[in-house]
C-alpha cells in the first residue's frame, strides 16, 4: 500500500496515500480499534457545522472569501453523503469526540487541496485547524451535531411514524366501535369494553410519548456551539455563534439557539438524557402496544384469539402452517434495546462517569446511543402500523362469545342485589359453566327484563351506577 507522510504536534506518520484525511484520523483509527463506526448521521451534522462556520467566518473576515467558500462547498458534499469511506473512526475514541472532529477537518482541508490542484497533506488552501476548525472546538462541535443530529431525524422520521402508527390505531377504532369484548385486569376477566376504547387507549399513549418527546426536542435546540474550549467562548469571534447557528437553523428549517450557559452545556449533557428518556417513554408505548397486540391475537385455538394480525412470514420450521407475531417481537426487541440504550446514555451523563468539571466525556457513545434509539423507534412504529395494525381483523363472533360468558358482567348486578349475593351468583356461574344471566335468572333475584337491562354488555362499557343510573 502506498503512503504519504504526514505531520502532527507528535510527529510524523504514515497515511494511505489516497485517503482524504490525515495524521489524526490515522492514529485515532490505530488507537481505537472498536468495530462500531460513528454514526453517518452525526458526522453529516458536523460538516453542515462546519459548512455555516466557513460561510460566517467568511463574512466576519476571519478567512479569505475563496477559502471559505472552498472549505463550504467540500463540507456540504459530506453533509450530502459523499466521501463516507474517509470517516473510518469508531465511536469508542475520546470522550470529546475529537477524534471525530478532526477526522472532518482534515477530509474537508484535503478536499479542498484537491479542488485547487495541491497535494493532499499539504494543508493549502485549508489547514484542517487554522481555517476548517476556525471558533471552534471539538468541545462543543461535537456535542451541537449530536443534537441536530437527533432534530433532524425526529422531525423527519420519528415523528411522521408515531404519526402514522397513531392514525392507524384510531382507523382500527373507528372500524370496531360496535365489538364488545371483555378486559383484562391481572389477566383475568373484568367488566366489559369495547374495542374503540381499547385502540384509543393506545393511540393516546403513543401521543403522551410524542408530547414528551416534542418538549425534549425543543431542549435540544439549544446548541453548545460558541463555547469553544470549556464554554467560555474563547479563541473564537463574539458574533460567530449566533451567526452560525441562525445559517444552520434557515438551512435545516429548525429553531435552533444559542444555548444560554454554554459551560453547563459543554459539562454535562442534559439534554441528551433528556431525550433519551423521552425515547424511552416512547419504547414503553410501543412495547404495551405491541405485547397486547399478541396477547390477543393468541392462539388461533388455545389463546386469546380476538384479532388475527397479518400473517407476513412462516412461524416455524418444524410446525407446518404456524404463524407467529413475528412484527411484534420484533418491535418489543428494539424497545428492548432502547431502554439498554437509555441506561448507557444516563450513565454517560453521570457525575464522576460522563460529565466530569468543564466537559462531559462520553459525548460518543451518547450519540451513537441517541441516534439509534431513534432509528430503532421510527422503524418499529412504522412496522408496526404497516405490518400489523392497518391489516389485523377483530374476530367479532370471539368477543361477543367471550362477553356473554363473563363473570364480572355480575358487577352490574352488585348495585342492585348487593356485592355479596352478585359474588354467590358469580362463583355458582364458575362452578357450573353457566351465564350470569342464567344463575341470576334462575335464582329469581330479578325479573327476566330488568336483568336484560342490566346485563347489556354495551351499557356496562359507559359510566353507570347499574339499576339507579
Amino acid at each position: 500500500m502506498r503512503t504519504r507522510p504526514e505531520h502532527d504536534a507528535l510527529g510524523v506518520i504514515e497515511v494511505p496515500a489516497e485517503r482524504l484525511y490525515g495524521a489524526g484520523t490515522a492514529r485515532a483509527a490505530a488507537n481505537f480499534p472498536f468495530a462500531s463506526p460513528m454514526p453517518w448521521p452525526v458526522i453529516a451534522a458536523m460538516a453542515r457545522i462546519k459548512a455555516a462556520a466557513a460561510r460566517v467566518n467568511g463574512r466576519l473576515g476571519l478567512l479569505p472569501s475563496e477559502v471559505a467558500a472552498s472549505i463550504a462547498r467540500a463540507a456540504d458534499e459530506i453533509a450530502g453523503g459523499a466521501l463516507r469511506d474517509e470517516f473510518p473512526l469508531s465511536v469508542f475514541q475520546t470522550g470529546s469526540g475529537t477524534s471525530s472532529n478532526m477526522n472532518l477537518n482534515e477530509v474537508i482541508a484535503n478536499r479542498c487541496a484537491q479542488a485547487a490542484g495541491q497535494p493532499l497533506g499539504g494543508k493549502r488552501p485549508a489547514h484542517p485547524n487554522d481555517h476548517v476548525n476556525l471558533c471552534q472546538s471539538s468541545n462543543d462541535v461535537f456535542p451541537s451535531a449530536t443534537q441536530i443530529a437527533a432534530l433532524i431525524a425526529i422531525r423527519d422520521d420519528l415523528d411522521p411514524a408515531l404519526l402514522a402508527l397513531a392514525a392507524a390505531l384510531r382507523r382500527q377504532a373507528a372500524a370496531n366501535a360496535d365489538v364488545v369484548t371483555v378486559a383484562r385486569t391481572h389477566l383475568q376477566d373484568a367488566t366489559p369494553i369495547r374495542y374503540d376504547q381499547v385502540f384509543d387507549a393506545w393511540a393516546a399513549q403513543i401521543d403522551g410519548a410524542r408530547a414528551a418527546l416534542d418538549d425534549a426536542a425543543r431542549a435540544l435546540c439549544d446548541l453548545p456551539l460558541g463555547g469553544t474550549a470549556v464554554g467560555t467562548g474563547t479563541a473564537r469571534h463574539p458574533a460567530f455563534a449566533p451567526l452560525v447557528i441562525a445559517d444552520l437553523g434557515d438551512a435545516l428549517a429548525l429553531p435552533l439557539r444559542e444555548a444560554r450557559d454554554h459551560v453547563a452545556a459543554q459539562g454535562a449533557r442534559d439534554a441528551v438524557v433528556q431525550a433519551s428518556a423521552a425515547l424511552r417513554g416512547i419504547a414503553i408505548a410501543l412495547s404495551k402496544v405491541a405485547n397486547d397486540l399478541r396477547w390477543l391475537a393468541s392462539g388461533p385455538r388455545a389463546g386469546l384469539g380476538e384479532v388475527r394480525l397479518p400473517a407476513v412470514q412462516p412461524g416455524s420450521s418444524i410446525m407446518p402452517g404456524k404463524v407467529n407475531p413475528v412484527i411484534c417481537e420484533a418491535a418489543i426487541q428494539a424497545c428492548i434495546q432502547v431502554v439498554g440504550n437509555d441506561a448507557a446514555i444516563a450513565l454517560a451523563g453521570l457525575g464522576g462517569l460522563g460529565s466530569l468539571l468543564q466537559l462531559n466525556v462520553a459525548m460518543p457513545v451518547m450519540a451513537r446511543n441517541l441516534v439509534e434509539q431513534i432509528d430503532l423507534m421510527t422503524v418499529a412504529a412504522r412496522i408496526l402500523a404497516e405490518k400489523a395494525v392497518d391489516g389485523l381483523v377483530v374476530d367479532r363472533a370471539r368477543c361477543a362469545d367471550l362477553v356473554a360468558k363473563d363473570l364480572a358482567l355480575c358487577t352490574a348486578l352488585a348495585a342492585v342485589i348487593g356485592y355479596d349475593r352478585a359474588s354467590e351468583l358469580s362463583k355458582l356461574a364458575l362452578a357450573e359453566d353457566r351465564t350470569i344471566r342464567d344463575v341470576a335468572l334462575a335464582a329469581g333475584v330479578l325479573p327476566a327484563e330488568e336483568l336484560d337491562r342490566l346485563l347489556d354488555p354495551r351499557r356496562m362499557t359507559e359510566p353507570g351506577l347499574g339499576g339507579g343510573d
